[in-house]
């Protein structure tokens, strides 16, 4: 991994949770999701792993990505369902560790 690349990650990151952020809290929750789904930090990231290391590397993780896809639904699944009932503190947490939870059981299942 390069180091210098660190600041623009952390630059790019930044500036999605911030539009995100921004437009969320404007009534614009459909542009906000947009802008946090845009494949911005996956582009960087796959590009930095083929620079680093090359095209199996590369397709390894972007399987990865789809192999973990199912519990990220759940967790958004979760807090919306969640939210209303228990707060965003609750729903929060029951989020990541449902995503936690079959996150690491997949990994666990396919190694």
């Amino acid at each position: 991994m390069d180091i210098k690349m660190l600041p623009v990650y952390f630059v790019i990151g930044g500036a999605v949770v911030s539009a995100a952020t921004y437009f969320g809290s404007h009534a614009k929750s459909l542009l906000a999701a947009f802008i946090a789904f845009f494949p911005a930090i996956s582009v960087v990231t796959i590009c930095s792993i083929y620079l680093a290391s090359g095209t199996d590397a590369a397709v390894s993780y972007t399987r990865s990505m789809l192999i973990l896809l199912p519990p990220w639904v759940l967790y958004v699944v979760a807090v919306l369902f969640l939210l209303p009932r228990i707060g965003l503190a609750g729903s929060l947490i029951t989020g990541i560790v449902t995503y936690l939870g079959i996150a690491l059981l997949i990994m666990r299942l396919t190694q």
